[in-house]
């Protein structure tokens, strides 16, 4: 059966008329969240420590920025757009002293709610709005008329209402537009986490990775592997999003086709599957939200190394080395890589 989306004319944006909303949170989705429903019409303050950083750029808008404390006392709609690691503690501290009956507690993600990291008042509403795309995007598309698709959900619904308001809450970011499908709390993080760790971070770059040590190994040029395994790789993923892999299949080479079909499910064979299915039953379990949770009480020990040792790799090094010299790329450098480039190799990359 095929899903059900919901646009503009499913939504009423009404149902948050004279509903004061708090967004806690100004990085990528706090900003289009809360420009993009100011600019819907509705009554938007932004909740930021007094030491953010964001609260310059939250009031440079014309914004209004509270403490989230104040933010959430004021609001009847509190959307926390924090990071997952830190909501818990936001929760306690912010949240919950200002929840009672007729407010709704929203979320972009449903990680705290599935895992039981938080628990609302059972007369409050909970819901969902996630949009499947960055939050630069989700603003540039609002501004230009347009919108970037949602998933949305209720969790709880105390006031009858909850549903109506999420849709509301959806159209005011410009999620209708594009169409929202309904899911629930624990479809969206188990699926989020999911693709995330298999295929979209996990599995890409463990696939490039692999695929440029193969090359360098047997001897190629590094840079020659990068282009190949790497460079080429925004082509390929481009051409899937605008069409399918039936559009990337018929706009590359006959070869490259044949080589898709023949070579691709030797690489992802049921040994691969196999560990998919093992990352999702310990993220269905839980077993992968308690580790993570365990690594940030430690100090995020483990989480310091990796990130160390993937910024010294060979392939991050011969990319950002040829990206300086693309005049017409936006080329970017991850926090600490400007270090990593200024120091010795640790080892030679293979020649």
């Amino acid at each position: 059966m095929t899903a059900r989306m919901y646009y503009d004319a499913d939504a009423d944006p009404e149902a948050l008329s004279k509903r004061p909303i708090a967004i806690l949170g100004y990085g990528s989705q706090g900003h289009a969240h809360a420009l993009n429903l100011r600019d819907s019409g509705h009554d938007v303050r932004v909740g930021l420590p007094e030491t953010s950083g964001s609260r310059a750029a939250a009031e440079a808008e014309g914004l209004r920025v509270l403490t989230p404390d104040k933010a959430c006392e004021e609001a009847d709609v509190i959307m926390v757009l924090t990071p997952d690691t830190g909501q818990r503690a936001l929760y306690d501290e912010a949240i919950a002293p200002h929840l009672h009956a007729d407010k709704m507690l929203m979320f972009a993600h449903g990680f705290n709610i599935r895992y039981d990291l938080i628990n609302p008042p059972v007369g409050v509403d909970v819901s969902m709005v996630a949009p499947k795309g960055p939050g630069h995007l989700v603003r540039s598309t609002f501004v230009n008329g347009q919108g970037v698709p949602c998933l949305f959900a209720v969790h709880q619904d105390a006031t009858g209402l909850a549903r109506e308001r999420t849709l509301a809450y959806a159209r005011g970011i410009g999620g209708t537009r594009a169409g929202v499908l309904e899911t629930t709390f624990a479809e969206e993080t188990e699926t989020d986490l999911f693709g995330e760790q298999a295929v979209l971070c996990g599995g890409i770059t463990s696939l490039v990775k692999a695929g440029f040590d193969t090359l360098t190994e047997a001897g190629y040029q590094p840079e020659l592997a990068y282009f190949e395994v790497m460079h080429e790789l925004k082509l390929i993923v481009d051409l899937m999003y605008q069409g399918g892999m039936s559009w990337m299949r018929y706009s590359v080479s006959e070869t490259a086709e044949y080589g898709d079909y023949v070579s691709g499910p030797k690489v992802v064979d049921e040994r691969t599957r196999a560990t998919m299915r093992k990352l999702l039953s310990d993220i269905q379990d839980g077993s992968f939200a308690k580790r993570w949770i365990e690594e940030n009480e430690a100090g995020r020990p483990n989480f310091v190394e990796y990130r160390d040792e993937e910024q010294h790799l060979p392939i991050e090094r011969v990319g950002a080395e040829l990206r300086s010299k693309m005049g017409w790329l936006d080329s970017k450098t991850a926090p600490g890589m400007d270090k990593v480039l200024n120091t010795p190799d640790r080892e030679e990359a293979p020649v």
